[in-house]
């Protein structure tokens, strides 16, 4: 169709569908915020909405606790084990003296020394005994720092299975929350399709058509561009479903289209010659021409065949022949190359 305008007239075109671009990316980039911060009215969800609070609150309050009470007695542990040590290392030191002395005495058998071996062995049971009563304090702090870590595992293990019942309410409101938001974002955007069948339809051929496209082309982008991304999966089934419906919906559209236009092609292909060069705008004629297709069925034609006159396919006039020169131009000029003659109507 651009070899049919004039020179200005192709800039002027260019121009306005610049325009139409750029309107429809302004309006993509509005509701492309639209689309993304639509999340916002519904209320921002999270696991601890979905817990009891009265529970949750004893059960955390139990866990603190018991690692306070594991903390401390990690820490009595700690010094029990200290002294046990220390204990048992003076017993061991007490041990070896005494194991020497009972050898020296041995061999010396000094009588008075008999004594002196009832008082060393008192203060070796001595140590031994506070031994056996440090070894009974670690043995004692043991036995708290496992009972109090068994009561925090024990407060652990129920605040996660109060955190997995209320995680499976927690997804499917979530589930529920996306499904809204989706409803409301198609609610959105499907209307917008609609205007702009409704305008590719009626109004793409109008004055404002710049406008009329830049729409078409952001409800377009915001149908099948930001909707989509947010399609619920499910597994893929949502997203195939949807895929399937839309496939169906647009081939039914290009298969009723298609013959619409078979028939009407055969209905102008059954007019009389003039009626459906009348019939044809003189832009699209020569747009076809320059296609090297005939102007009236679209069907490849040898236009630089001088003894085709008129179309093989549908019969229409082609080339004819200057009133005043007799030369052989289009059929569609509105005046003739040679002599410049208006052409017959």
């Amino acid at each position: 169709m651009s070899k049919a305008l004039r020179w200005s007239e192709r800039w002027f075109r260019f121009g306005l569908w610049l325009v139409a671009l750029a309107f429809g990316s302004f309006l993509i980039g509005l509701g492309g915020n639209i689309v993304e911060n639509l999340p916002r009215v519904e209320a921002t969800l999270s696991l601890e909405n979905f817990l009891d609070p009265v529970a949750a609150g004893k059960l955390r309050a139990e866990i603190d606790a018991a690692q306070l009470a594991r903390q401390a007695a990690q820490d009595a542990l700690d010094q029990a084990e200290l002294k046990h040590n220390v204990a048992r290392a003076d017993a061991a030191s007490a041990r070896d003296t005494f194991a020497n002395w009972l050898a020296t005495r041995r061999a010396t058998e000094r009588p008075e020394q008999d004594r002196e071996l009832i008082v060393r062995t008192a203060a070796l049971d001595a140590l031994k005994a506070l031994e056996r009563k440090a070894l009974a304090a670690v043995q004692a702090q043991q036995q708290t720092l496992l009972d109090q870590q068994q009561a925090e595992a024990r407060a652990q293990s129920a605040l996660g299975e109060l955190r997995a019942a209320a995680a499976e309410r927690y997804h499917d409101e979530m589930r529920s929350q996306e499904l809204r938001v989706f409803g409301y974002r198609l609610a959105l955007t499907l209307p917008l399709l609609g205007v702009a069948g409704w305008l590719f339809a009626k109004q793409r051929k109008s004055t404002w058509w710049p406008f009329v496209w830049g729409f078409i082309y952001f409800a377009l982008f915001a149908f099948f561009v930001e909707l989509v991304p947010y399609i619920p999966s499910y597994g893929g089934w949502i997203r195939y479903s949807v895929g399937i419906v839309l496939t169906v919906l647009v081939g039914r559209y290009a298969i009723l289209a298609l013959n619409r236009y078979l028939e009407r092609q055969k209905l102008a292909e059954a007019l009389p010659d003039v009626e459906r060069r009348k019939e044809l705008s003189y832009d699209v004629a020569l747009a076809r021409l320059g296609k090297k297709v005939c102007p009236g069925c679209e069907r490849s034609v040898d236009l630089a065949n001088t003894a085709i006159d008129y179309c093989p396919h549908c019969g229409i006039c082609l080339f004819d022949h200057c009133t005043a020169c007799n030369e052989r131009k289009s059929a569609f000029a509105r005046f003739c190359h040679a002599c410049g003659a208006a052409a017959k109507s």
